[in-house]
This record gives C-alpha cells, sequence and structure tokens, in this order.
C-alpha cells in the first residue's frame, strides 16, 4: 500500500537567483539544493518545509501551479491512479536526481509528480 509522506509546493519564478535570494534574507530558508546548468530549478528549506523554485518556461513549465507528492511505493499508487482512470503522462521512470516518479495533470491544469527515493 502507498503512503502519501508530504507535499512540496513548486513555484513559478521569473529570475531563480532572485527567488533564491527573498527566500534566503528575507525569510531565513535556506538553499538545499539546484537542478541544471544553469541552474532551473531549486530547493529552499527551513525547517521541516521544502519548497522548490522553477524559473518560468523551464522543465515544460507553463506557469500553471504544480506541486511534488512524496510517497512510498510510487509504482503502486501509479497502478492505482491507472485503475481510477486518471489521465496519466507515463508510468515511473528513474530519474538522475535520484527519484522515481510520474506526473500528471489535474483537471485544472496544475501539474502533481509523485515520487520516491530510489533506493540502490
Amino acid at each position: 500500500m502507498s503512503y502519501l509522506l508530504n507535499a512540496v509546493p513548486v513555484l513559478a519564478v521569473d529570475d531563480l537567483d532572485q527567488a533564491i535570494a527573498f527566500y534566503q534574507h528575507r525569510l531565513g530558508f535556506d538553499l538545499a539544493w539546484t537542478w541544471g546548468e544553469p541552474a532551473t530549478v531549486a530547493a529552499v528549506v527551513r525547517d521541516d518545509v521544502e519548497v522548490n523554485l522553477a524559473r518560468r518556461g523551464a522543465n515544460g513549465s507553463r506557469g500553471a501551479s504544480s506541486v511534488y507528492l512524496r510517497l512510498t511505493d510510487v509504482d503502486e499508487f501509479y497502478a492505482e491512479c491507472q485503475r481510477r482512470g486518471a489521465s496519466l503522462a507515463g508510468p515511473p521512470q528513474d530519474q538522475p536526481y535520484g527519484m522515481r516518479e510520474f506526473s500528471l495533470i489535474d483537471s485544472s491544469g496544475n501539474k502533481l509528480s509523485f515520487g520516491e527515493a530510489v533506493v540502490e
């Protein structure tokens, strides 16, 4: 049985460096990681909260809202979504950043991504 662990909002930003600086200096977050060269996505954290910042237009972002949901047994949850008739972009895949994930677009155009850490 899959179990949802937490949700990570993904906020579209116009200037990634400026957004990181805002979260660090104005809100007291720490930079956890960046992705891409040059970076197109970053994570900032404070306490138990993670917020992802994605450069608008990067990684398929169209500016709609999105959320990354961490869970256990992503393959089982994918199969459940299939049984329930969800329109899915494709099956879970291992990503180079250490997550196994899949995504879908909800009825309002929001992107939901579901993933779990790949255990090596």
